[in-house]
């Protein structure tokens, strides 16, 4: 069987695998697939000017893959912004400053506005223990669903 691999696999059948893999990403999260694609075409190129048995070729492809995903886990990814708010709605709520625009009264939820718009809404519903009316200032202390948990400023 080794020997049929010797013989039979080309360099072409790396940059398929390469190619395909490198395709399959689009389909499928996580960044990594295209790695070991890039490996498999690095390792077309190579065994186009190189002539090397079939199980070098497997060894050096999965070093390749392996340090190249390593490579963007500790160095690329880091430095990669992220340039969305998504996720980050605890951190851009906690600690701001809204006026009450309708009390909570009777049912513990009001509404409150904020003088700029806060992921991309400027007015919000919130919950407080305490009864507040129109026109305090209330923090947000928490999220709860799309409700934002307040306090008395």
């Amino acid at each position: 069987m080794l020997e049929w691999l010797n013989t039979h696999i080309a360099y072409w059948h790396w940059l398929v695998l390469g190619l395909l893999l490198v395709t399959a990403e689009t389909f499928v999260s996580g960044f990594v697939l295209f790695w070991f694609g890039l490996a498999a075409l690095l390792m077309g190129v190579l065994t186009l000017a190189v002539d090397m048995p079939f199980t070098l070729q497997l060894i050096l492809w999965a070093f390749a893959s392996i340090a190249l995903v390593v490579i963007w886990v500790k160095s690329i990814k880091p430095r990669w912004k992220d340039r969305t708010t998504a996720g980050m709605a605890y951190e851009a709520l906690v600690g701001q400053v809204g006026l009450v625009l309708e009390p909570n009264t009777g049912t513990g939820r009001g509404r409150l506005k904020f003088p700029a718009p806060i992921l991309g809404e400027d007015e919000w519903i919130f919950i407080c223990t305490e009864e507040v009316a129109i026109g305090d200032r209330v923090r947000v202390t928490d999220i709860s669903g799309n409700a934002l948990m307040v306090t008395r400023h």
